[in-house]
């Protein structure tokens, strides 16, 4: 396997090394931008995912500027320092750790939105936008940024965009790289590259955007984003169908597919996840049933095809409820979104992120169950049902520094399980540090040797996010 080169400096060399580059990023930033204090370095080490890197990064970068970007490759680079791109920290797969000896370079300060072109549809925008605050720009104009995770009141663009995040919408309306016009990124020397265009249509030369897009921070950093933004809809129709069991849900989304309707958003919740919402919010969820299939339709046909939702669902459900008023849908999303945090309450999160087709949801819930069962580890269980991809959620602990044995177990038969159905290992998350040791068993050796070409391309010397994504 070809490997990109890495940095084998001796421990000496590497602190010549780290104190060099603190000189010149001194030199060259304000002072404000550059973070050397061991005690507010530390806080940058984890991410959402609650990983836990040996160390400490040795300093935060604090850019508001591409310059300052460029500025800090262009050292680090020719120093061999690693530097870890950061944006809000709310990945889940542990791509943003920061490990002793690293620099982390932080965005969230580059939070512009530059440009928003209603007659092109379109927004440029820097990596530390907040989703939704982009989404909320672009209302004032009758349009919306359809990408649509659930984190998206609290991360960025820019992570958005390293993970491929996906979220609520996107089986209607694609996953991040399908509004993903262009980008402006540095890579590892300094270098400032420019990819895709303004147009929809575009296919000049590689599609080195799509290759961006969900490379986790490992082949550039994203300094600028254009975006396709989407008229909002005229109607919107929700739909809230209980069930008794988790795995009778997942059978009442798969009919939706099979039945050839397209809702907007299909999102699961099973038992346990609804009472871990009822316990944080004071809702009753889960004394409505077993499971909860949420169900947006939207656009000028919304109410017909949430008719055809209803009929479909009925005879399959405990109940069926169908709502126009967007009080009370932006209720039920609330409630959604609400899982993880009302999980968090509980103790550590290990979240899954596989998919599978459409017509295996069903039996991979069946699986999940007798997974959890076998090795005596309880799994959460949601989804976004409407594309296959489950988040199998283990929840650990936090008094505990590793994660036990049985729940390894349990997470690497779930893997194992969504590539047999023909699925992945990750759906939006990434693969960070969490998924790596499993990568080559769903994208083979030779796949694998390839993406290591590929990144000695864009970072011959491995600085960018090392240890991550491949």
């Amino acid at each position: 396997m070809t490997t990109t080169r890495r940095p084998t400096y001796q421990p000496t060399e590497q602190a010549t090394a780290a104190a060099q580059l603190l000189g010149l990023l001194a030199r060259d930033l304000a002072a404000d931008r550059l973070t050397t204090d061991p005690a507010a370095t530390a806080a940058y080490a984890t991410d959402r995912s609650g990983a836990r890197p040996d160390g400490q990064p040795l300093a935060v970068v604090h850019a508001t500027h591409a310059d300052e970007v460029r500025t800090t490759l262009r050292h680090a680079g020719a120093l061999r320092v690693p530097v870890v791109p950061r944006g809000a920290g709310t990945g889940l797969s542990g791509g943003a750790t920061a490990a002793e000896g690293t620099v982390v370079l932080d965005l969230a300060r580059m939070n512009r939105i530059v440009e928003i072109s209603p007659d092109d549809q379109l927004a440029v925008v820097e990596p530390g936008v907040i989703t939704a605050d982009l989404d909320r720009a672009a209302a004032a104009y009758g349009l919306r940024y359809a990408p649509d995770p659930a984190s998206a009141a609290i991360s960025t663009i820019g992570g958005n965009i390293a993970t491929n995040a996906g979220g609520l919408r996107c089986a209607k309306y694609g996953v991040t790289r399908d509004s993903v016009l262009g980008l402006d990124a540095v890579l590892a020397d300094g270098t400032l590259l420019r990819t895709g265009r303004r147009t929809v249509k575009g296919v000049a030369g590689y599609d080195l955007t799509a290759l961006l897009t969900g490379s986790e921070g490992t082949l550039g950093v994203i300094t600028a984003a254009t975006l396709r933004l989407r008229p909002i809809p005229v109607a919107v129709s929700t739909l809230a169908a209980y069930f008794r069991t988790f795995e009778d849900a997942a059978a009442g989304a798969s009919a939706l597919t099979a039945a050839r309707i397209e809702p907007a958003m299909a999102e699961l919740l099973d038992g346990p996840v609804l009472a871990a919402i009822d316990a944080a919010r004071g809702t009753e969820l889960r004394a409505r049933g077993g499971a909860l299939l949420l169900v947006q339709c939207d656009g000028a046909g919304a109410a017909a095809e949430a008719a055809r939702v209803a009929g479909l669902l009925t005879p399959r459900a405990a109940s069926v409820e169908t709502t126009d008023d967007p009080a009370e849908a932006a209720a039920l999303l609330a409630a959604r979104r609400l899982a993880l945090p009302a999980l968090e309450r509980l103790g550590r999160p290990l979240i899954e992120d596989i998919a599978v087709p459409r017509s295996q949801l069903a039996r991979a819930v069946r699986e999940i169950e007798a997974i959890s069962a076998h090795h005596g580890v309880p799994v959460y269980s949601l989804a976004h049902a409407a594309d296959g991809n489950l988040h199998p959620i283990l929840v650990i602990d936090p008094a505990l520094t590793e994660v036990p044995a049985a729940a390894w177990a349990a997470a690497s038969d779930i893997f194992a399980l969504a590539l047999r159905l023909g699925g992945t290992l990750t759906g939006e998350h990434g693969v960070g540090t969490l998924k790596r040791q499993w990568l080559a068993d769903e994208l083979g050796e030779d796949s694998l040797a390839l993406h290591h070409r590929l990144k000695a391309a864009f970072d011959p010397y491995g600085i960018l996010n090392p240890g991550k994504a491949i």
